[in-house]
């Protein structure tokens, strides 16, 4: 047990739940759209790692990737899930390329603050109201899943999961805002590019088009805004309640309610929102469910399960991969994000940035977060690379479908709507190999 723990081959179960992850909805779409059998394949890969690292002396590992890492996790998007859940946008704007860039620059801006998969449900179906009059309207779905389920939510943990696994990890909240350059630089390249083609193709509609586009619009209506006052909670607990600002929920014997205070306060804000919602807000106008999130909760109890073994390896022998440039972590980082999960992948090359020589000697000195031999550390390792590591993962993942969640959900909701998307090697010939993977090469070259 203890040798398999610690050899490359405890690394298997982690690869085969990331790659089931992958290729499960395009191999076996209809089995693998039931939770249950979500569930079935994480405990299938999960409890044999579990038995090996409790029985090869690596329980207090397992123990703090499920109870530390997991668990304060799924709480969180649990918390914004419910939240934006509760929040409806309505109304048909006449879809002018000036309105159409607005609103995918508004989503961009709120990715941030109430996570990609909020801001993307948030807007998504406004988005097609208004622009249900027009004949070309493929683009902006496009573009909208760039910009709003990916690259708006860079600047704060909440943004994107893999962010809130590196702030677990010592990032402090507001240590994200230094991606600002980034993430303005991208959105505003690929709003200017949406704007000219979007004007292009406004240029191109049929006069009956724009004509019943003015004729038929309606303003825009926002219900549920009490939940705009439980995300500023969210946004608040996040950013206060943990060791940085209470050092008494860091010591081992604090009491489980102050190590979980953070999580508490998170669960009364979602319960509140349930609570004070009104259901057609969030059954009737939202069609509200709970399947997302529990299909987010069965797939990565397997995924930090399985992790564990993989990340003890990774940074036992992170000297031995080669990795000794900043544009080797980002590129790599992209590479996984695109076609895995975002989340496990920022962890693992985390892991892997720790086990360097320099990190180890940081840890060593007691540096987590500060300056040591004249390098800047964040979360125990290089300032830039944890730079890359973040900026990859959160970005790379509008490249493919399959990148990041919020992806495949815009891409279903517009389908309803009667729009016909790419396929998925479509998606990337015709818009994110031309159009994306240019923008963030320019992000590495000027940035990193």
């Amino acid at each position: 047990m203890e040798q398999f723990v610690h050899s490359a081959w405890s690394m298997i179960p982690f690869g085969l739940m990331l790659l089931m992850i992958a290729i499960g909805p395009l191999v076996v779409e209809h089995w693998w759209e039931k939770n249950v059998n979500k569930l079935i394949v994480s405990l299938f890969l999960g409890i044999p790692v579990a038995v090996c690292l409790i029985k090869g002396g690596m329980i207090h590992d397992l123990e703090h990737q499920l109870f530390f890492d997991y668990v304060p996790f799924i709480i969180l998007l649990l918390a914004l899930f419910v939240i934006t859940g509760g929040i409806h946008f309505s109304g048909d704007l006449k879809a002018t390329p000036l309105i159409n860039t607005g609103f995918l620059g508004l989503g961009w801006v709120l990715a941030s603050f109430m996570g990609t998969t909020g801001a993307a449900m948030l807007l998504i179906r406004p988005v097609l109201e208004t622009n249900k009059q027009r004949d070309f309207k493929v683009h902006t779905v496009l573009f909208f899943i760039a910009l709003v389920a990916n690259c708006g939510g860079l600047l704060t943990p909440l943004g994107d999961p893999p962010l809130f696994m590196l702030f677990l990890r010592g990032a402090s909240f507001t240590w994200f805002l230094h991606l600002l350059p980034e993430w303005a630089f991208t959105g505003l390249i690929l709003l200017a590019i949406y704007f000219c083609i979007d004007t292009y193709y406004y240029r191109k509609e049929h006069w009956t088009a724009l004509s019943a586009d003015v004729r038929e619009a309606t303003p825009l209506v926002i219900k549920g805004h009490l939940n705009f006052l439980y995300l500023l909670g969210v946004v608040l607990a996040v950013a206060f309640v943990n060791e940085g600002t209470i050092p008494d929920m860091g010591k081992a014997d604090a009491p489980l309610w102050l190590k979980y205070l953070r999580e508490i306060v998170l669960l009364s804000l979602t319960w509140m929102s349930l609570y004070t919602t009104k259901k057609e807000v969030r059954y009737g106008d939202n069609k509200f469910t709970w399947t997302p999130i529990v299909e987010v909760a069965v797939l990565f109890l397997g995924i930090f399960t399985t992790m564990t073994p993989a990340l003890a390896f990774l940074k036992a022998h992170a000297g031995d991969l080669g990795f000794a440039h900043t544009w080797q972590f980002y590129y790599s980082t992209g590479a996984l994000s695109a076609f895995l999960d975002n989340t496990p992948t920022a962890v693992a090359f985390h892991g892997v940035a720790s086990g360097l020589p320099e990190s180890l000697a940081a840890a060593q000195a007691g540096i987590v977060s500060g300056t040591f031999e004249g390098t800047p550390f964040v979360a125990g390792i290089s300032e830039v690379l944890l730079k890359a590591i973040s900026i990859a993962a959160v970005m790379f993942g509008s490249l493919t479908y399959i990148g990041n969640g919020p992806n495949f959900m815009v891409k279903a909701i517009a389908e309803e709507s009667g729009i016909k998307m790419p396929s998925f090697f479509g998606y990337m010939i015709r818009f994110s190999l031309i159009i994306l993977l240019p923008v963030y090469i320019l992000v590495q070259l000027i940035f990193l």
